[in-house]
């Protein structure tokens, strides 16, 4: 059995009552029997001692595990009171049926062993170092420290604002078994849902509130990412990008994984510097990865080789990691646009704007003229446009003639209107001169371009629809498998729902 029970996904409770705290509790044991109970949360003394009590009269710990952390304001945490009460709710909570307790560093350094023993001897000792601006130096020295009690096991979390950063900190955990390695920070998030696999002794996940940056819901990490399931053996797939928070590529991707029963994972990589993630590929066992804004042409410098399509275009949204650690390039981009827009229009002769000139707009430019459109870009930087324009062998269009051109179609491409700038238009009422608007954005899945072109009573057509064309595409490049597009294009709908049903109880 693991070191904190069967479970090591640990379900974090972080609640401002204690009536909140139970609910909490009692959605986290749905999903895992192994939960932090942060009592630092709850407002006072008498709101903790509430909870406890609770807690030892519904004797909810049975066939769980609790960690019980009362986390005091000098180690970020939100409890006020003195150490000598943080022991004793702590002590408390030992007796209302918490197996182990959280004690941090500055805590611990200010009490002799004695008293440790005296008030907590019953539970088990997890003793934890938070590094909130950057990774320690010298990781063994924080290791030998945490360990000056003898505790049961010890916890390193650290802000990782690099995925090397991220990967020096699990290594920690890899060859001890007693070590709890928690990379924070978005850029750190794929390191930490991985961190089991690098025999970290637990991965954190709330429940509701985050208690550290780069956090993942207990929701998605067990049901879109599947964490209890990942071994050395699973793949790992993935999207680089800058912003990825947005994006539903993992509930697209992870739900064909699902559906067909492969043990792989689908993640997202926030990407500020391509040189690093490069360099994680090798050690983090990546096997393919889609690549978004910004990014799609950079790579292309990076790949050892690239389907001629792709080099073509000037534009690369999906890389295989061939068994020698090659890396070739694919854009399916090109396929989504056809699939969306071939059985809405026709496309030979048709005349089409193009927003933007970046990689997603190139694949867009060279699909509609390979299908005899007439291609015309219009871009923020007038050059870019130009630029395309000469390679599609189309015209640039300036922002200024828009509002005196007509268009059998036009399809924007830039990221203006995404989330969560979703107020944003990057055209006015009077430039949508145009049958039939295609926004590749998806979301939100209606963009406030769309319900201006809406209320002109011109056709929309929705970004899904090429997000889930050019996903499934990418999905059987990597398996080598048809892929289940009703449960993938499921998964998307189901996602956006559940989202937009989120904003609408947020606002009432």
């Amino acid at each position: 059995m693991a070191l904190f029970g069967r479970d090591k996904i640990c379900g974090v409770v972080a609640a401002s009552t204690a009536r909140g705290a139970l609910r909490q509790l009692e959605v986290a044991l749905r999903r895992t029997r192994t939960v932090e109970l942060r009592l630092d949360w709850l407002p006072n003394d008498a709101e903790i001692s509430k909870f406890l009590g609770i807690l030892g009269i519904r004797k909810l710990a049975k066939g769980a595990t609790f960690i019980a952390t009362c986390r005091r304001r000098a180690a970020r945490g939100r409890y006020a009171g003195t150490i000598g009460k943080q022991l004793l709710h702590l002590s408390n909570a030992i007796r209302a049926g918490c197996a182990w307790y959280d004690l941090e560093i500055e805590s611990a350094a200010e009490c002799p062993s004695e008293l440790l023993d005296a008030l907590l001897g019953e539970g088990r000792h997890l003793a934890s170092a938070h590094f909130f601006r950057s990774l320690p130096g010298n990781l063994n020295r924080v290791v030998r420290e945490l360990s000056r009690h003898q505790p049961d096991a010890i916890k390193i979390a650290s802000q990782s604002d690099t995925l090397a950063e991220a990967r020096a900190l699990l290594r920690t955990a890899r060859n001890r078994r007693n070590v709890v390695a928690v990379p924070m920070g978005e850029v750190a998030l794929p390191a930490r849902i991985l961190a089991l696999r690098d025999n970290s002794a637990l991965a954190y996940a709330p429940v509701e509130n985050a208690t550290a940056p780069g956090q993942v819901p207990l929701a998605d990490l067990v049901e879109v990412y599947r964490a209890p399931q990942i071994s050395s053996r699973t793949r790992v797939h993935g999207l680089i990008g800058n912003p990825v928070a947005h994006s539903l590529s993992p509930h697209l991707h992870n739900a064909g994984f699902r559906a067909r029963r492969i043990d792989a994972v689908y993640l997202p990589f926030l990407v500020r510097n391509l040189r690093d993630f490069l360099a994680a590929i090798g050690p983090m066992k990546i096997a393919g990865f889609s690549i978004t804004i910004p990014h799609k042409q950079a790579i292309l410098r990076h790949l050892d080789g690239c389907d001629p399509l792709a080099r073509a275009i000037g534009a690369v949204n999906t890389v295989v990691v061939r068994a020698n650690g090659k890396l070739y390039g694919y854009n399916t981009d090109y396929v989504g646009v056809l699939r969306t827009l071939e059985h809405r229009m026709p496309l030979a002769n048709s005349r089409v704007l193009i927003l933007g000139a970046g990689g997603a707009a190139r694949a867009v430019a060279f699909a509609l003229a390979q299908s005899g459109a007439s291609v015309c870009i219009t871009a923020r930087r007038p050059h870019k446009a130009e630029e395309l324009a000469g390679a599609a062998h189309g015209q640039a269009v300036p922002c200024s003639r828009l509002r005196r051109e007509f268009f059998d179609a036009i399809v924007n491409t830039t990221p203006v209107g995404m989330h969560p700038h979703t107020n944003e238009s990057p055209l006015t009422t009077r430039e949508l001169n145009c049958r039939l608007l295609f926004d590749t954005i998806y979301h939100p899945r209606v963009t406030r371009l769309m319900q201006l072109a809406r209320r002109r009573g011109i056709e929309t057509v929705s970004g899904i629809e090429m997000f889930v064309a050019q996903g499934t595409a990418q999905w059987e490049i990597w398996t080598g498998e048809r892929a289940p597009m009703v449960a993938m294009r499921a998964a998307v709908e189901d996602a956006l729902a559940r989202e937009s049903q989120g904003k609408t109880a947020a606002q009432k």
